[in-house]
């Protein structure tokens, strides 16, 4: 393709060209109740659903958790892990532990906050083939760090072709 003009002032590309290249974006949300205190769900399965449903073939999905005490990752969602990572946050953020949060709010959950900052609340995946590209014991994985049952929102922005 070239572009309209050789001058350093005039780098547009062409009206004719497509200014997405064919890509497509497509914005679902995900509903998920969890019990929170460290309470880990699997998501993979309601992102298929939701990539079967949009019908792209090869992009990304980018995934956002609303609020501030919770994070997405992945992992392998077997007991053993799913415990070895909530003695993991409690080691590293204790519930025992002072948090200004929590003498400014009287809350309690200022070690949540801390917790969902550490992990984060966004991830992208890939997918090729209307698939998406995980490892044979890789889940993607909501995790509510809250003391108390929540009702979260998970934007999944899926972009591709």
């Amino acid at each position: 393709m070239k572009l309209i003009s050789n001058s350093p002032s005039s780098n547009r590309w062409p009206e004719t060209a497509p200014r997405n290249w064919g890509l497509q974006i497509n914005t679902k949300t995900l509903q998920i109740n969890t019990h929170g205190n460290n309470d880990v769900q699997d998501i993979t399965g309601q992102l298929r659903t939701l990539l079967n449903n949009v019908g792209l073939v090869n992009g990304t999905v980018t995934l956002f958790v609303q609020g501030s005490t919770a994070g997405l990752t992945t992992l392998e969602y077997e007991p053993g892990v799913i415990s070895d990572f909530g003695l993991m946050f409690e080691r590293i953020a204790s519930t025992e532990l002072p948090y200004q949060h929590e003498a400014r709010w009287h809350d309690g959950n200022g070690h949540s906050h801390v917790r969902a900052a550490l992990l984060g609340p966004s991830l992208v995946v890939p997918f090729t083939g209307n698939e998406l590209t995980l490892g044979t014991w890789q889940q993607i994985v909501l995790v509510d760090f809250d003391n108390q049952p929540r009702r979260r929102e998970i934007v999944a922005q899926f972009i591709g072709n």
